[in-house]
């Protein structure tokens, strides 16, 4: 059986922090792969100063090029509309039932697990791992299982911003989505 690791977000942009957590679950778990899913439209959170979805997931794909571990799933970005958790893992689990699938996610996302759509029939479907990021909790009655790794305080929001001011985004995000980010002209850059 295949152990599968899926890093779900808006990657709006990916960085260094997605990467970390991706590769310390990876190693930690035993996990045969980690993929970087990107959502169509996240259910929890309004984008605004965005990159589109296939944007957002060319640049997850770029960010884990030369890495055998991680990869990118494009499920979410392939069926379109609102993406819930509980309906892309059903469409995972029919396509690969074979594997057994760990939805990595943050801290922030812990302390809301208890919104998810369909969260006690999902968490039948996964097991769910919990990385603690600065500011959060990380609290639920949910099963969890938390994973230690370096505490990195970054968000996809600070890099945006220091885009739109035009302030230095070296070793926050990697060079190929930099430079990716700079030619398609996102976040104001």
């Amino acid at each position: 059986m295949r152990k599968i690791g899926i890093l779900g977000g808006t990657f709006n942009p990916p960085h260094i922090g997605h990467l970390i957590m991706a590769s310390e679950v990876r190693e930690a778990l035993e996990l045969d792969e980690v993929r970087l899913m990107p959502t169509a439209i996240p259910p929890h959170k309004q984008l605004s100063d965005t990159a589109t979805p296939v944007q957002r997931l060319e640049m997850a794909e770029l960010a884990v090029t030369g890495n055998e571990y991680l990869c990118t799933c494009d499920e979410e970005v392939h069926f379109g509309g609102v993406s819930y958790t509980f309906n892309t893992m059903q469409r995972l689990l029919a396509k690969e039932p074979e594997s057994m699938f760990y939805f990595i996610i943050g801290g922030d996302m812990v302390d809301s697990l208890h919104t998810w759509y369909r969260i006690d029939d999902l968490v039948k479907m996964v097991q769910f791992v919990g990385v603690k990021r600065p500011g959060s909790v990380s609290l639920t009655d949910y099963p969890i299982q938390y994973i230690e790794t370096p505490l990195i305080d970054m968000s996809s929001t600070l890099l945006r911003t220091k885009y739109a001011q035009h302030k230095t985004t070296a070793y926050l995000v990697p060079e190929s989505v930099d430079r990716y980010i700079r030619q398609e002209g996102l976040y104001g850059a």
